[in-house]
């Protein structure tokens, strides 16, 4: 049965603020894997940008003793280079992360917020607590 107009808007914040949740938390597992996959490159970056005569010529002891302009250039070429492998792997371990905690089947519809008594979405196909309906352990993904 439809709800009553206030009933309708709670249930409308609710379930807003719930996928904001799962956004927020998806965000955040994100910015973790990404930023430790991609730690060499931003520290290999930031040593040639550091180092480099023209960008903003360090006076650190290895800047002097290690690192001329061309080794600086070298650093941070080599920076964006490693960049994109990596990037593939941050984002092949997000997904495979995010599937096996499945983070996605938390989202919920606003619909839901209309009608009593409709079950949540997660619940009806197994989510958080137990297998999903129809879920094949033996299915391989790579990417």
């Amino acid at each position: 049965e439809p709800r009553s107009t206030w009933c309708c808007w709670v249930w409308t914040l609710v379930i807003a603020a719930m996928n904001s949740l799962v956004f927020f938390i998806n965000l955040l597992l994100m910015l973790v894997i990404f930023t430790i996959v991609l730690l060499p490159t931003i520290v290999v970056v930031y040593f040639g940008f550091q180092c480099h005569s023209r960008v903003l010529h360090s006076t650190a002891r290895y800047c002097k003793t290690l690192l001329d302009d061309n080794s600086s250039s070298a650093l941070i070429i080599l920076g964006f280079v490693i960049m994109s492998p990596l990037i593939v792997v941050a984002m092949a371990i997000y997904c495979s992360l995010a599937r096996r905690l499945r983070l996605f089947m938390c989202f919920q519809p606003c619909s839901r917020a209309v009608y009593k008594g409709v079950k949540w979405r997660w619940y009806e196909e197994g989510g958080l607590c137990g297998c999903a309906r129809g879920w094949d352990t033996q299915v391989k993904a790579w990417v």
